[in-house]
């Protein structure tokens, strides 16, 4: 009597916006390879339009900073223990946790204690401090996929199975952006310079950085008159804390606020002045010239350094996938007004060291470009019970353009 083999179970947990979005790509890629396949576990409105039976909305774990956290411990607790039982109920074949490492790190290791196949979706960045990190996660997850090429070399050094598949944003975002459609879009004058300022994303950034940026900003304008100005809010929140900041200062000609549209902002802009984070790659992607700033509490900067956890001497990400300063960073101390203002200014007035980035930047968007959500299919597939296995890819331990 054959025995008909039983659909392949993929289970998956995704605690936020992004992590839907991955989630969503990674379903369609694995349908395509398994079109019986089931999908159950975490996530949000594009999982479940993939296909996926949600047992819990990935808002539930889209939580953030310290005293929410720790409001919210008690009820993660119990959605993970909950979570857990249900998964070793339903025995899938892999577990896949996208991102939100402090939730689902904890999942795969009591996961994989029990025998099932893990594997963990977006590294953490090892590549910038603790690097000590990557042995844990490798006794959390099987396997690891890396949007950053630099990362595998970093599990490899730990003994752990990481595959570098690629940036999704990378996929999403053209090689050439349309700067006049963005411009258009956003009823921006085709002929004006526009700089596009975006201080961060959290509250706690803004706090840090909105004055300061603002500040430059001012500046700027000052030193290059008819200059527009673009700051995108990433949510009202946001755009309430920025307003605020606004209010207590004379008002400066040409600057608009903008409730989310940080994208089309940075597409349109000759220059960006930001923090240093995800927002440096899209800029990157964007093709455009940037400034990039950044500040944290001096007493946690002296510890980071101190202990030896911070392992870069770059931090935008540009200048670490190219091994080289490309753009300039302002960290720390370096991070104030007049130093963001005349690197901006630079930029504005040297359209010939602008022309000089666009084929750097595009050959880092060509080496990120890999169909991140087909490559991470791959990887899982390999974990699968009784599949076909397909050849991965090599990863190349770096990517310098040049």
């Amino acid at each position: 009597m054959t025995t008909v083999p039983r659909a392949p179970r993929i289970a998956l947990c995704a605690g936020e916006a992004s992590g839907d979005l991955l989630g969503a790509g990674l379903i369609d890629a694995l349908r395509d390879r398994h079109p019986d396949a089931l999908f159950a576990g975490v996530g949000g409105a594009a999982m479940r339009d993939a296909g996926m039976d949600t047992w819990h909305d990935a808002g539930e774990l889209a939580v953030m900073g310290l005293s929410e956290v720790l409001a919210h411990l008690p009820r993660l607790l119990a959605l993970r223990r909950g979570l857990l039982a249900r998964l070793l109920a339903w025995q899938p074949d892999v577990f896949i946790g996208i991102d939100a490492p402090d939730f689902n790190l904890g999942l795969e290791q009591r996961l994989k204690r029990r025998g099932l196949r893990t594997v963990h979706y977006v590294s953490p960045s090892v590549w910038a401090w603790r690097q000590g990190r990557a042995a844990r996660i490798g006794r959390s997850a099987d396997r690891v996929l890396c949007l950053f090429p630099m990362e595998p070399p970093i599990y490899a050094r730990h003994g752990v199975e990481a595959t570098f598949v690629g940036h999704p944003l990378a996929d999403a975002m053209p090689l050439a952006p349309d700067r006049g459609g963005a411009r258009a879009s956003l009823a921006v004058d085709p002929a004006a310079q526009l700089l596009a300022v975006l201080p961060g994303s959290r509250l706690g950034e803004i706090a840090r950085l909105g004055a300061t940026f603002l500040d430059a900003a001012r500046r700027v304008v000052d030193a290059a008159p008819g200059l527009q100005v673009l700051v995108p809010a990433a949510t009202s929140s946001c755009r309430a804390a920025l307003q605020a900041l606004l209010d207590a200062r004379e008002p400066l000609p040409g600057l608009r606020l903008l409730d989310g549209r940080a994208r089309e902002a940075m597409v349109a802009a000759d220059v960006v002045l930001l923090a240093s984070g995800t927002a440096t790659l899209e800029a990157m992607l964007a093709k455009r010239a940037m400034v990039v700033g950044y500040r944290i509490a001096p007493v946690t900067h002296a510890i980071v350094r101190g202990l030896g956890m911070l392992k870069v001497d770059r931090y935008a990400l540009p200048n670490v996938l190219a091994g080289e300063t490309l753009v300039p960073e302002l960290m720390q101390a370096d991070c104030t007004p007049q130093a963001l203002a005349d690197a901006v200014l630079r930029w504005l007035r040297d359209p010939v060291a602008v022309a000089a980035l666009q084929p750097r930047f595009l050959a880092l968007h060509q080496a990120l470009r890999r169909d991140a959500s087909r490559q991470a299919a791959a990887a899982v597939d390999a974990l699968l019970p009784g599949t076909p296995k397909v050849p991965m890819p090599a990863a190349d331990g770096g990517v310098t353009a040049r």
